[in-house]
């Protein structure tokens, strides 16, 4: 009986000529010879249906008859294919690359052995080569042709559509429907040729990398993208197929898919005989374990079955490849078999090394010359992703381990998204429909990181959360997004539904993808709306006592998170001592209860106002300044309760230092969808609040005249909120900075005490640190005395590994782009160690400049040099050649430098931190200090780039995000879309969007249009939004007397 072992071992034992193409060897190694002796002449047929001959051994391993196609080929991320045969028996067997290939070809010259791809990444544009990409592109062709894809009519034509602009070019009837004529790329194609026409004419203008990249874009959301079925029957004896995908063992009903058993739910895989065994991990509501039993055709294709799940579990899960068990003495019990090859993880590695050339190919059937024209891109020296997607290119697996020996990459992410559509259009994934009814899109463009709508991801909790309705939750590796095209989905030719699937083969991108953003259908026509605003008052009064209302109704929302969320979670485990708890429910249950009374007020005042109630009496019910200073009033009897959450967030913090348990259950609540921010931040809400009173009154007091029957009111409440802020303002400014470092200290590891008192953090963002391999991605941490550069690597919770600090005493800062010959490039110069680093942009490297000069300003100011604070500190006096190479070792080590499992954080893949390392941006103090006054909630009109109607969301603004939410009764958000990076512009005349109040967002190829109600909430939209997508003025930055720090 064979099992899965997760048993690491070195490339030693794989035979293979040392090449540019797929080594496994660790580095400074080198393959053994390969066996001499006599030739034998194998045919391979290639993915473009030619053939050639490679002669190799008798007793090669099959190793070196993949490492010969793939050289044959140039073929640098080879790892990603396989060679597949017909046994002695006619079953398709993958060959084994370590066993002597004439031990499993028995009869060489009548086999014609395939060269086809053998893992589906979830993301293409993980593949960085143009010329892996062409295979991939291939490998899809031939699939639509054997029937394989099953798709509907819709998203075939597209498929195909991008494969002629591939192989013709550009649009011409006339050439199409030749062309088509003499090709059959799907059955009945006939029938489809007026739509692939009619798509390829939409095409113009790519190139035939461009479009392998968008055929694959398309491919990769069908739902038998990269799937091989194997008949097996259930233990009821129901004829089923099984199959087998880079997120876990799927099961199929036809070519419905019925159930999935991601890995991170997977304990055990075996076979005995002709029965394929899995065994799950324990339910967390029970004690006992479940394995599922599934009767195959018989014991050669069971056990071949079993071992393409081993090498899928190996390659998309493993850090590296697994190592062989000792033989043992006498006798062995259970196969041997073990994956051999490069990992995903390692795959992506080397080739964002870029330890490898650029080379020619040709394309088979296109009659347009390529010579991988993306590659000469400056921007990504190591990429060759079309433009659309170059950031994406690099990432890498973003989960850790969950395998009792700790080398499985967790994959079991949870994603707080949903597509529910408005009335009965809820999402086939969520109704759990065998056959959905998803619609296709007709001109997909979207790639994969560009979307990089952050989705909130959370690591799967060991323990068993609330239930939440509504949502849904994605699994797998190494990125997390979908946008689903159901193979068997009606055809709407111009409408997306992307949908969060409950199984593990969704086909994910990027960290930073949100699946809400879609397509969808509402069912409120447009002029329904315009009818409803025509009938809602146009002074600009009433929508300031509506943005009231609305951002009332959210600020109650997250006090909920706490009062009511938090303290059930709390109250279900004794982890939280009662003086705590105090502290904390005490001070906000009253504040709780007595917003929820003055959102009444408010709301009822707003239904007098738009003459929804009986009364009509203009001068009472057309003003708010004197609901605003009655409970402003009340509100400084609460003022006791304010001063105590500075005292709360600081004993919560305190305690969760010192208990694990406590630990653990604020780590399991952040993993929650209700709570959408760090759990910190809701405790620092209410002070916030007092802010934005402050600034709505202050519009009211502008907006009347003197004389206005409001304005007394209103400027007495100013004069009230005024002096409470004021109060408050040193607390505020103390607690926002003890918060975002307590929120920094969970990204970063290798770091003994980053929260220490006179510590003030100023900014944080991505610049390119120039080393010997050249420059390298790092995430820099500046603070008022030390700066801090991290790498992202492959940890269980996302976390940014320290590589060094350079204290900022005596250190200076020179422009050095004539010395070094990089665009943007500083020259940071300490007392021991000098760094080169490049920003992205001028504009980012003047921030860095201002902001580094004024912390070298402040160090100088103080005592003198700061201690040492990190666990370990890098070496002194480094040439640039050591530093190098201590930064290799220390990105080397970085899958070992784990806390023990216990203590680990869950995947922290949305925050800040990710949202700059993706984007390539930096974000200040000051920025975070802006956002937090500028919050807005309310209702939008939503449009994507290529619909045709506007939805309507709840949005809420904060923390650099909207958030997307199907109405204010919502518990939790359904997506998110981070901000940084994005630009806030106006349609043009030629984006046809003739509709008021539109504001536009961008991020490279991806737009999304959204729509006021009125001209107010229009210019209020827009200018909380800018505060966002622009850094806000160094003006506002605190003199150091000022400053207050914890």
């Amino acid at each position: 009986m064979g099992e899965i072992e997760q048993r690491p071992t070195p490339g030693s034992r794989l035979g293979a000529p040392e090449n540019s193409g797929i080594s496994t060897l660790e580095h400074g190694q080198k393959p053994p010879s390969t066996p001499s002796g006599k030739l034998m002449s194998i045919k391979i047929q290639m993915l473009d249906d030619t053939q050639e001959a490679f002669e190799v051994p008798q007793r090669a391993p099959g190793k070196v008859l993949l490492d010969a196609v793939c050289n044959h080929l140039n073929l640098v991320e080879g790892d990603y294919f396989g060679l597949e045969f017909p046994d002695h028996k006619k079953i398709t067997v993958w060959l084994d690359l370590l066993k002597p290939i004439v031990k499993q070809i028995r009869r060489p010259k009548h086999v014609v052995v395939k060269f086809v791809v053998k893992f589906f990444p979830p993301d293409h544009t993980q593949l960085q080569e143009e010329l892996t990409r062409y295979l991939f592109a291939l490998q899809v062709k031939q699939d639509l042709a054997q029937g394989r894809l099953t798709c509907n009519d819709t998203s075939a034509a597209l498929l195909i559509s991008h494969i002629v602009q591939s192989e013709i070019g550009d649009f011409d009837e006339a050439s199409d429907r030749e062309h088509l004529a003499k090709n059959k790329y799907i059955p009945q194609q006939d029938a489809l040729e007026d739509k692939i026409v009619e798509f390829h004419h939409n095409h113009i203008g790519q190139t035939p990398a461009e479009s392998d990249f968008q055929l694959l874009e398309i491919a990769r959301r069908l739902e038998m993208y990269g799937i091989r079925l194997h008949p097996a029957k259930d233990r009821e004896g129901t004829k089923i197929n099984l199959a087998v995908a880079n997120t876990g063992i799927l099961v199929f009903q036809g070519f419905t898919k019925i159930n999935a058993f991601n890995w991170a739910k997977v304990r055990k895989l075996s076979f005995k005989r002709k029965r394929f065994l899995i065994k799950l991990r324990p339910d967390s509501n029970s004690s006992y374990q479940d394995t599922l039993e599934f009767l195959m055709v018989s014991r050669d294709f069971c056990k071949s079955f079993w071992k393409i799940c081993v090498e899928h579990h190996a390659f998309f899960r493993l850090f590296e490849e697994p190592k062989p068990k000792p033989k043992p003495v006498l006798f062995s019990r259970g196969s041997s078999f073990r994956f051999s090859g490069r990992t995903q993880k390692q795959v992506l590695d080397y080739v964002k090394e870029g330890g490898h050339k650029k080379v020619q190919f040709e394309r088979k059937h296109s009659k347009i010359h390529s010579i991988r024209s993306l590659a000469m891109q400056p921007a990504e020296p190591n990429s060759e992703v079309p433009k659309q997607a170059q950031q994406s290119a690099s990432l890498t697996l973003g989960e850790g381990a969950d395998s009792p020996g700790g080398q499985s990459c967790q994959q079991g992410k949870e994603l707080n998204v949903c597509t529910e559509e408005c009335g009965p259009h809820q999402s086939p994934a969520l109704q759990k429909s065998p056959v959905g009814n998803k619609k296709a899109d007709g001109a997909i463009k979207a790639t994969v990181e560009e979307e990089e709508e952050v989705v909130k991801d959370r690591t799967q909790q060991s323990k068993a959360q609330p239930p939440q309705p509504s949502t849904g939750s994605l699994t797998g590796s190494p990125h997390l997004s979908e946008l689903s095209i159901n193979s068997q989905g009606g055809a709407a030719p111009t409408s997306v539904i992307l949908s969060p699937n409950l199984s593990p083969d969704t086909k994910q991108a990027s960290p930073l993808v949100s699946p809400l953003l879609n397509d969808q259908p509402c069912p409120r026509t447009d002029d329904e709306e315009e009818g409803r605003r025509k009938r809602f008052p146009t002074d600009k009064a009433y929508f300031i006592a509506k943005e009231v209302s609305t951002t009332e109704r959210t600020y109650l929302k997250d006090l909920e998170v706490i009062t009511s969320w938090f303290q059930s979670a709390v109250s279900k485990e004794d982890s939280m001592p009662e003086t705590l708890k105090s502290l904390i429910f005490l001070n906000f249950e009253p504040l709780h209860k007595f917003h929820t009374n003055f959102l009444k007020e408010i709301e009822q005042r707003l239904a007098l106002w738009e003459g929804r109630s009986n009364a009509h009496n203009k001068g009472d019910c057309q003003r708010i300044g004197d609901v605003m200073l009655k409970n402003i009033q009340a509100m400084k009897q609460l003022a006791a309760h304010l001063w105590k959450h500075s005292e709360a967030l600081e004993a919560l913090e305190t305690s969760i230092r010192s208990s694990r348990r406590l630990e653990s259950l604020c780590r399991d609540f952040e993993g929650q969808k209700v709570c959408y921010l760090p759990l910190n931040t809701f405790l620092l809400r209410p002070l916030h609040r007092l802010m934005h009173y402050k600034q709505v009154l202050e519009r009211l007091c502008k907006h009347h005249p003197p004389g206005d029957a409001d304005f007394r009111d209103c400027r007495a409440a100013l004069a009230e909120i005024t002096e409470m802020v004021a109060q408050l303002h040193g607390t505020m400014i103390k607690m926002e900075n003890f918060q975002k470092l307590h929120e920094l200290k969970k990204d970063l590891i290798g770091i003994d005490n980053l929260v220490i008192p006179g510590r003030e953090f100023i900014r944080l963002g991505s610049l390119s640190k120039l080393s010997g391999k050249g420059l390298q991605q790092r995430m820099f941490f500046l603070f008022n005395d030390v700066l801090l550069y991290t790498s992202r690597g492959l940890t269980a919770s996302n976390q940014f590994k320290v590589h060094g600090q350079l204290p900022l005493y005596g250190m200076t800062v020179e422009k050095s782009e004539d010395e070094w010959g990089v665009p943007h490039c500083l020259t940071l110069r300490g007392q021991r160690q000098s760094i080169i680093v490049a920003a992205s942009s001028r504009s980012e490297m003047e921030k860095w400049v201002e902001d580094i000069q004024m912390a070298i300003d402040l160090a100088e100011k103080s005592s003198g040099p700061t201690p040492e604070f990190l666990a370990s500190s890098p070496p002194d006096n480094k040439s640039p050649d050591e530093a190098a190479a201590a930064d290799q070792e220390s990105e080397d080590d970085l899958s070992a430098s784990r806390t023990s499992l216990e203590r680990q954080a869950p995947h922290r893949g949305n925050t800040m931190v990710h949202v700059c390392w993706h984007r390539n941006t930096s974000v200040s103090m000051v920025d975070f200090s802006v956002a937090v006054e500028n919050q807005l909630s309310g209702n939008l009109l939503r449009k994507f780039k290529n619909s045709n109607g506007w939805q309507k969301l709840w949005v809420v603004f904060t923390n650099f995000c909207l958030f997307f939410y199907k109405s204010h009764q919502d518990n939790h958000p359904l997506a998110s879309l981070p901000l940084l990076g994005y630009s806030l512009t106006i349609p043009s005349e030629s984006e046809d969007i003739h509709k008021d109040y539109v504001f536009k967002l961008h991020f490279k190829s991806h737009v999304y249009y959204f729509r006021a109600e009125s001209e107010y909430t229009f210019e209020r939209w827009m200018d909380v939004i800018r505060s966002a997508t622009s850094s806000a003025s160094r003006a506002h930055v605190l003199s150091h007397k000022e400053s207050h720090v914890y």
